[in-house]
């Protein structure tokens, strides 16, 4: 019989889409612990393995606790709310303006699990981290994106039908060619026009140049090109400096 720790830690991953082992590891657990519950191993858990238990499935322990509980409403005003809790971040590696990498490139980068907040205006999408390399969008203001930064972007399938493109919007895309067997994936900023868009880099290198398709994102030369993603954050570390 399915135990109501296990209908809850499935139920939860299926909501994240990520597997139990890659969630333990990403939380610093045991790698077999949270496949355990859902094999059906193991129906109960200590309360010292609450805390990590919880941020594996980016809740708070109330969180948790009322999801045990039969709450319907975990994020209700007595507890933490959703927008603070730690939620799975899928990093999917470097991306960098005019790069172009074979399909099977990008398959075969593992995608790795960090850990961040759910975005205050769109709580319920999905969101995905890229490091980013190269000067393309180095003098983007107000703020620019510069070599090493790391982004923090919405998926742009989880707001279709709710939040349309719009003119300088900065968004994670990919442009195909070859019949999609070379790909590349980079940042830019968008431009809106009456029949195509034009996504700019903002940089002072002037070896790069826009892109520009017509209104349904297939440009006249073979190339397709997908909006993947609405950048919302810009993050990097300080490095400490020795003298």
């Amino acid at each position: 019989m399915e135990s109501k720790l296990q209908r809850v830690v499935e139920g939860r991953l299926k909501e994240l889409n990520i597997g139990p082992v890659q969630a333990a590891t990403a939380a610093g657990m045991e790698r077999t612990f949270i496949r355990d519950i859902v094999m059906g191993r193991k129906t109960s858990v200590r309360q010292s393995s609450m805390p990590p238990l919880a941020r594996a499935l980016g809740w708070s322990v109330q969180q948790l606790n009322a999801a045990l509980e039969g709450k319907s409403d975990v994020s209700s005003n007595e507890l933490q709310p959703v927008t603070a809790a730690l939620i799975p971040v899928r990093l999917q590696g470097s991306i960098e303006a005019g790069s172009w990498r074979e399909v099977d490139q990008f398959d075969d980068v593992q995608d790795e699990l960090i850990y961040d907040t759910r975005d205050p205006d769109f709580p319920q999408a999905r969101l995905f981290a890229n490091d980013v390399a190269g000067d393309s969008m180095n003098d983007l203001k107000p703020r620019p994106i510069m070599p090493g930064d790391r982004i923090i972007s919405v998926m742009f399938d989880d707001l279709r039908g709710r939040v349309p493109l719009r003119d300088g919007m900065v968004v994670v895309i990919e442009q195909t060619r070859d019949g999609g067997q070379m790909r590349e994936r980079s940042v830019k900023q968008l431009a809106i026009f009456e029949d195509h868009y034009e996504f700019h880099p903002r940089s002072t290198n002037p070896k790069h140049k826009p892109i520009v398709v017509n209104r349904d994102l297939e440009a006249d030369d073979g190339r397709t090109v997908e909006v993947l993603g609405l950048v919302r954050k810009i993050m990097n570390t300080i490095p400490i400096s020795f003298r």
